[in-house]
C-alpha cells in the first residue's frame, strides 16, 4: 500500500466535526480506519444488491412533502427501506414524520439541505442503481490509496465534487468554506501544490482562450466593452490581443487571489459574482477555485505576519492598487476529487460526479 495523506490532507468532509484523531505518524496505518469504514459500507451495499437492490422511483410530480398522499410515496418508502433509512413497515402513499426524518437522511448523504422534501435532484440520486454506489465506493477506496506522502501544520484541502475548501492545521479542522469550481468544459484539475503568496487587488492577465472565445466577440459587438468592464490591451500576440483587467469591482478575481504555481494555470481567488454561492451545483469558473470567504483565508494565512490585521487585509483588497504578500512558509495545497467518503459518526456520504471520473473509471475495471 502506497503512503497516504492523512486524512487532514486528503479526505475532504462536509461536517466539520469530523476528527482526525486516528492520524498516526505512520501514514500507511493512518489510513486504514477510512478503508476499514468504506469497507463496511461497500459490504453492506453488496448485501442490498444480494437482497435484489431497489426499484426505480417513477416520481409524477416536481417535489413531495410532509402530509401529502400519493401511490409515489409508496414506493419512496421502499427505496429507503432498501438502503436503510427507512426502518417502518408502514407502506400507506401518505408522506409521513417517520419518511421526513428518513429523508432528511438521505438528504445529508447526498449533501442536500435537510428539508425533508424529496424534489427532482434527490429523486435522481435516490434511482442510481445498487451498482453504481458499490463502483463509486470501490473507485474512491482506490483513490485514498493513491495519494501522495502526508505532512504536517497548515493545510488546504480543496474538494471538486463537494464544492468545499477545508483548512486544517496539524490534526485539527479550522474552517471550511463554499467554493466554485470549473465547469465540465473546463474541469478543475486536482493535483498538490505548495501556496506561496497572497496578491491584494490583482490584476487578472485574461488567457487566451477567453480572449478568443469570450472578449474578442464583445469587443466586436461594443467598441467600448473594455473600457466598460476594466479591461486595457497591453499588445499582441500570435494573432491575439492581450488583455488585462485592472484591480477593481468588476475584476473576476474580485479583491485577492491566493498562488501556488502550476503548470495548469489554476489558482483560488475572490470574485464579484456572489450569488452563485447560494446554488447548491457550484461548477461555473473556467478552471480556478472561487473562494466564499477570501478575506477569512487571507486572515488565516498572515496570522502571523506582522502588521497584517483584518482591517489592512480589507483596505488592501479594495486599494486598487496590486499588493503581492509572500507567506512565511509554504503552505501545502491539494485539490481533490472525492465522491465518496465515511465520517467520524459513522456516516457515509455521496456527491455527484460532476466530471465523470467515476464513471470513467469504473467502466476501466
Amino acid at each position: 500500500m502506497m503512503k497516504v495523506v492523512a486524512f487532514l490532507a486528503t479526505l475532504l468532509l462536509s461536517n466539520p466535526a469530523f476528527s482526525y484523531s486516528f492520524v498516526a505518524k505512520d501514514t500507511e496505518a493512518a489510513i486504514v480506519p477510512q478503508l476499514e469504514q468504506m469497507q463496511r459500507e461497500l459490504d453492506r451495499y453488496y448485501d442490498i444488491q444480494q437482497k435484489g437492490g431497489w426499484k426505480t422511483i417513477k416520481a409524477t410530480k416536481k417535489f413531495y412533502q410532509k402530509d401529502v398522499t400519493d401511490p409515489v410515496i409508496t414506493q419512496l418508502k421502499a427505496r429507503l427501506r432498501a438502503s436503510g433509512e427507512f426502518r417502518s413497515g408502514d407502506d400507506s402513499p401518505k408522506f409521513t414524520d417517520e419518511l421526513v426524518t428518513a429523508v432528511k437522511k438521505a438528504q445529508r448523504l447526498y449533501g442536500f439541505k435537510e428539508n425533508g422534501v424529496v424534489d427532482a435532484a434527490l429523486i435522481r440520486e435516490l434511482n442510481r442503481p445498487v451498482e453504481y454506489r458499490i463502483g463509486q465506493l470501490q473507485v474512491n477506496m482506490e483513490r485514498l490509496r493513491a495519494l501522495p506522502p502526508a505532512t504536517g501544520g497548515t493545510r488546504l484541502v480543496a474538494n471538486v465534487p463537494e464544492f468545499k475548501l477545508h483548512v486544517y492545521e496539524g490534526d485539527r479542522h479550522v474552517f471550511d468554506m463554499d467554493i466554485v469550481v470549473g465547469t465540465e468544459a473546463n474541469k478543475t484539475v486536482t493535483f498538490n501544490d505548495e501556496m506561496n503568496q497572497v496578491v491584494f487587488s490583482p490584476y487578472w492577465n485574461v488567457p487566451p482562450s477567453i480572449v478568443r472565445n469570450e472578449i474578442l466577440p464583445n469587443m466586436r459587438r461594443s467598441r467600448d466593452y473594455l473600457w466598460r468592464n476594466g479591461y486595457v490591451q497591453t499588445g499582441t500576440e500570435n494573432g491575439l490581443p492581450v488583455i488585462r483587467q485592472m484591480p477593481g469591482s468588476k475584476n473576476a478575481l474580485g479583491g485577492v487571489k491566493f498562488l501556488f504555481p502550476n503548470s495548469h494555470n489554476i489558482y483560488f481567488h475572490d470574485t464579484p459574482a456572489k450569488s452563485l454561492f447560494q446554488v447548491r451545483r457550484r461548477a461555473f469558473s473556467h478552471g480556478c477555485i472561487r473562494l466564499a470567504e477570501p478575506a477569512k483565508l487571507a486572515q488565516y494565512l498572515l496570522r502571523d505576519v506582522p502588521g497584517w490585521t483584518a482591517e489592512k487585509i480589507s483596505k488592501a483588497m479594495s486599494a486598487g492598487k496590486e499588493q503581492a504578500v509572500a507567506l512565511p512558509a509554504v503552505v501545502p495545497v491539494s485539490i481533490t476529487y472525492f465522491t465518496a467518503w465515511v465520517d467520524k459518526a459513522g456516516q457515509l456520504h455521496f456527491r455527484e460526479d460532476i466530471y465523470g471520473h467515476d464513471k470513467g473509471a469504473i467502466a476501466k475495471r
